[in-house]
């Protein structure tokens, strides 16, 4: 087992705030930071040591950074394949290329799920008009279809509430591969992060539960108030699935939970997850740290829980004209902002964590520390 000391240098693909919040770790820690990404004055980039600007695709530039690096790891996984097969034969890549490919395409992540025998709801692979017809009438209206690669936050996928619908649904898949998956009336919508190290050790942060608006997060709480059976049977399917990839790193398996109490995996982030970043503030390790840990080969860190705590997320929307900062922090919160120069709708920009006595005190404090950020524009 190869490990990577303090002292080295970490290669991320990808400089957005998860890469940003990767790489104020790694320097915590004494690690020098490289990253490696299309774009310039990056989130990650405004931290790293040095910030390389090259399209995945060059492969002169990609054998050079690996060069420079002693293991790569990856802040989002929409990471052409090719990159990352190089790279594997230049220097240690964690998670690998196999466990990105299951996850970063939906059909593959659904039979990968549905294959290892992880509950999942009904689900038929699209590509035709055809096929969108005769999975509907198998799964029933409502339904939802989502392109089989490159979605996340929503993008990619759309409800289908009637046959009627099927001409529009398949016209707005452009031509790409979708899967139809049946509607699952939820009663919640939660999530495990969890990390696995080179030598298989395993660690997991509890259940989270997740509030989102427009298909975005707006808000996680931990821990989930939940059945004990509920929290036992989300941590097994957790570790199942980061077993069952062979994946080295942090992940977040979201979940389901139906309205008769039972557990359906929805999506598999082979990376930290927003859901996690609570964890910075309240955990004895946060889900950075355990992502450098667990690609560095070294022993995992704690995942306690030191108080309850709630994280809402800060987007783009907020900027209008800009964000009462005073006024936020006077709920005694944390803020983490993101570096990004521009804001936009639906941006995540940033996002603020409260500690509490109890899950709902910390999401009132949180809640409350937000809206003072536009103050009167919003009340």
């Amino acid at each position: 087992m190869r490990q990577v000391l303090p002292g080295g240098t970490i290669g991320i693909l990808g400089s957005g705030q998860l890469g940003r919040m990767l790489a104020l770790a790694a320097r915590r820690l004494g690690y020098r930071v490289m990253v490696y990404s299309p774009e310039e004055d990056t989130p990650a980039g405004q931290v790293a040591d040095i910030e390389v600007v090259a399209p995945y695709e060059d492969e002169a530039v990609l054998r050079a950074f690996a060069q420079r690096v002693d293991v790569v790891t990856l802040e989002f996984e929409n990471i052409p394949a090719a990159a990352l097969t190089l790279l594997e034969t230049l220097v240690p890549v964690r998670p690998g290329r196999a466990a990105l490919f299951t996850t970063q395409q939906r059909l593959r992540e659904k039979r990968f799920l549905a294959e290892q025998g992880f509950p999942v709801a009904p689900f038929y692979p699209v590509a035709t008009r055809d096929d969108l017809a005769a999975g509907l009438k198998r799964t029933g209206t409502p339904a939802v279809l989502k392109t089989a690669g490159y979605g996340y936050d929503g993008k990619g996928q759309r409800k289908v509430g009637s046959l009627e619908e099927v001409e529009s649904a398949f016209a707005a898949l452009a031509g790409q591969p979708a899967v139809l998956e049946s509607f699952v009336d939820f009663a919640a919508e939660l999530s495990v992060v969890a990390a696995r190290g080179l030598d298989g050790e395993f660690v997991h942060y509890g259940v989270t539960h997740n509030h989102h608006v427009n298909h975005i997060l707006d808000l996680s709480l931990a821990p989930a108030e939940l059945p004990e059976r509920v929290v036992q049977e989300a941590v097994a399917i957790a570790r199942g699935v980061l077993e069952g990839l062979e994946l080295v790193g942090v992940a977040c398996v979201e979940l389901f939970l139906t309205q008769q109490g039972s557990l359906l995996v929805n999506e598999i982030a082979p990376r930290p997850h927003n859901s996690g970043h609570l964890t910075i503030d309240a955990c004895a390790t946060s889900q950075f740290e355990q992502q450098l840990r667990s690609v560095c080969g070294l022993p995992l860190g704690s995942t306690e829980l030191l108080r309850p705590a709630a994280m809402a997320n800060l987007l783009g929307d907020l900027w209008q004209p800009s964000p009462d900062w005073a006024a936020a922090l006077a709920y005694d919160v944390r803020l983490h902002l993101y570096g990004k120069r521009q804001a936009r709708p639906g941006r995540k920009m940033g996002h603020l964590t409260a500690l509490a006595t109890s899950p709902q005190e910390a999401a009132q404090r949180v809640r409350a520390a937000r809206a003072a950020l536009v103050g009167s524009q919003r009340q």
